[in-house]
This record gives structure tokens, sequence and C-alpha cells, in this order.
């Protein structure tokens, strides 16, 4: 925020739990009382418990998926709230390649990502009536602090992943700018229900 403010824009940083409902349900109302009104909202947070399935407890289960699913749902029924009033508005959640695969040591992440997956389609069908379009970015291996985490205790992966990846190359967080501007704006007006990767073309073969 200071940053941005920095650069001449107007900025507002409010902190959330998003593991918290309360605190979920009253965001929306406080970013319309700071600015007067809502537009886009952006479901970007994320965090994951790297476990075999059969070691993770019911406590760790629910951390993944209060974070990833639950808090994103409640910012979505915020946002209704608001585009509803306004005749409509933009979400983008943000998925993963987990919300197309499987991974051996990140179920309740995969479970959190594929249930972001089918949130978009459900909410785009229920809301499309209202002119609120819900769709969703797909992430590949895009080099931040949760991808490092995966880095730092598999050997190969990186290999692994560039050979993977037509590109041959990890995404930055840059190359996701494009696709949430066009979500975001009026060109993507007759856009719902779609899951967009954004990986290289990591999903594009077997």
């Amino acid at each position: 925020a200071a940053d941005l403010r920095a650069g001449g824009a107007t900025a507002h940083f409010m902190a959330l739990d998003l593991t918290d409902p309360d605190a979920c349900r009253a965001l929306v109302p406080a970013v319309v009382a700071a600015t007067g009104r809502l537009d886009v909202l952006v479901n970007n947070a994320g965090v994951n418990i790297a476990k075999a399935p059969q070691d993770v407890t019911l406590d760790e289960w629910h951390a993944v998926l209060d974070a990833n699913l639950t808090g994103a749902f409640l910012l979505c029924q915020g946002a209704y709230a608001a585009f509803s009033q306004r005749g409509g508005g933009k979400i983008i959640n943000v998925g993963s390649t987990a919300t197309l695969f499987g991974s051996a040591s990140a179920a309740p992440y995969c479970a959190s990502k594929g249930g972001i997956g089918q949130l978009t389609k459900a909410l785009a069908a229920a809301w499309g009536p209202e002119n609120i379009q819900v769709n969703a970015i797909l992430p590949g291996y895009i080099n931040t602090d949760l991808v490092a985490s995966a880095r730092a205790v598999r050997p190969g992966f990186d290999a692994r992943i560039v050979e993977r990846t037509p590109l041959r190359r990890f995404g930055e967080a840059s190359d996701l700018a494009g696709v949430a501007v066009f979500l975001a704006s009026a060109a993507s007006d007759f856009v719902t229900g779609a899951l967009i990767p954004v990986d290289g073309g990591f999903t594009a073969q077997l």
C-alpha cells in the first residue's frame, strides 16, 4: 500500500484472518465504507501443508480448507451483497494447477483448489443474471514463497517442472497480470465460469 501511495495511487490496507468467519463477513462492508464502492474481488490467499494424506490431522485439514476455500466463499458472499446493489461486478478466484491435478503430498491443498474451481462455476451460474462475472486463474509453478518451500524438500523438483513445461521455465508473478487485468475489466464482460491456466503450457499436454 505504501508503494502504491508513493506512486500517486490511493490505497488502503486492511488485515484479515481468512480462517475467522466473522472477520471475512466484516471485510467487504469495511471496504465499501472506506472507498464508497466495490468493483472487483480477487481471492488470492493460499496456504499448504505438505504431508502424505494419511498423516494429515483434522486440524491441518481445516487450516488449509478454511483459508483457501471457506474464506474465499465468505468473501464472495460479501461481494455479492455489494455487487447486487450496484448492478454487477467481477470476482477473480485464484486456483492452481492443483485445481485440475492431484498431488500425493498435498491432499488438503488439492481439495481446496479443486473446490475453488467448482465454486467459481457455481457462483457464475447463480449470479450471472445479476451481471456478476466469476472466473478463476489457475497459476502453474510460479516463483513464490509457496513454491520455494516445495523446491527445498524435493530433490530434482526444478528440472522436472521445467521439462514438463513447454515454455521451459517457472513463471513470475508478473505473468499473471495480463489475465487478471482482462478478467477485472469490461473486456471480459461476456466471460464467466472460466478456469484459465497461466502455466506455461503445463496443463496442455499429457
